[in-house]
């Protein structure tokens, strides 16, 4: 079976309402969604790092409750492992205070086999900061020489601030490896200010990446290929009170459906309407199911996934045989 590799960083949340503490949980959309889509019985890796203390093992734990192969995370000994204080105001804004200490050596992973139609998601500060950028950009790199599908997720953390113009020429270069591309509107207003969707489609993203999927305020989703736009209704308007669920769901289900409709990296650009349309709705029943407490599905629905992931499977394999015998023609 075709692999996932989820790239990001680990980091423990604690949300605050009027100065209290009201839950804490594996913060980040692909940490999440490596753990809908381990849980649907797809092997799925984290690299990573953190530090071996108390706040890195409630990560670690959580990633193997839901079955993801945490061999490629580095447990370093000196240091803490990234916490992040959220305040919840009551106009519905937040502020982030991050805390966190690392090694000056950083991002010493054992690196996951990568081969041809794997799938690998990569987004946040961590695919475009300094220091560990260097190297992971490295395993980016040989991703895309082995014909991997990158997804990635260019969004930033939410209530702090950061130097776009600084950060600006990474993000750039993560689009032109990159095959897909997701963001909601807050991504992009963060990245390209005073721009749409579409604007930032043209004038930015395109030259790179041609499938960029771009999720409105309303929960929509407006799909950007071959400089042509398509449009995505939500099956519900209402943006949930788990955001963060939501958005690892989202992924999850895309990525799973890849694997289900057997789509590969040579194949991804001439998938019909129609095919992007089970794609896209699959993805918003995993966004749904998605937002208890756990930010994943849980076992009753990865259960019903699973024949599903079978089929397409098999037919990936039935490819890859018609593909050996045209290449000995």
């Amino acid at each position: 079976m075709r692999k996932i590799i989820t790239i990001a960083e680990s980091v423990l949340d604690t949300e605050y309402r009027n100065g209290q503490p009201v839950r804490s949980f594996v913060g980040g959309r692909i940490p999440c969604a490596a753990a809908s889509l381990a849980m649907a019985g797809i092997p799925t890796f984290m690299v990573s790092e953190s530090t071996n203390d108390a706040v890195g093992d409630i990560i670690v734990d959580y990633l193997n409750r839901h079955k993801v192969n945490t061999s490629s995370i580095d447990r370093y000994p000196d240091g803490a492992t990234a916490f992040s204080a959220i305040f919840k105001n009551e106009d519905g804004t937040s502020s982030i205070v991050s805390y966190g200490r690392y090694p000056q050596e950083r991002f010493n992973v054992m690196w996951p086999r990568i081969d041809k139609d794997d799938i690998v998601i990569i987004g946040s500060l961590y695919s475009v900061d300094q220091p560990q950028r260097e190297r992971l950009f490295e395993l980016l790199t040989y991703a895309d020489e082995r014909k991997a599908i990158i997804v990635y997720l260019p969004g930033l953390q939410h209530g702090q601030d950061f130097r776009i113009t600084r950060l600006m020429p990474n993000i750039l270069e993560n689009l032109e490896i990159s095959n897909i591309v997701i963001a909601h509107q807050q991504d992009i207003a963060t990245i390209f200010p005073k721009e749409t969707a579409e604007a930032a489609y043209r004038n930015h993203i395109g030259f790179y990446c041609d499938t960029f999927l771009h999720i409105t305020p309303e929960l929509d989703t407006k799909r950007f290929a071959a400089r042509e736009s398509f449009d995505h209704k939500a099956p519900q308007a209402t943006k949930p009170d788990n955001w963060l669920g939501w958005q690892a769901g989202f992924t999850a289900g895309l990525v799973y459906m890849l694997l289900a409709k057997a789509v590969t990296h040579d194949s991804l650009r001439n998938q019909s309407s129609d095919t992007w349309n089970e794609i896209i709705n699959e993805a918003y029943a995993w966004a749904q199911a998605s937002t208890g407490n756990d930010n994943c599905i849980d076992e009753q629905f990865a259960a019903s996934k699973t024949n599903a992931l079978s089929v397409g499977d098999m037919l990936y394999e039935k490819l890859k045989e018609l593909e050996k015998q045209q290449n000995h023609q």
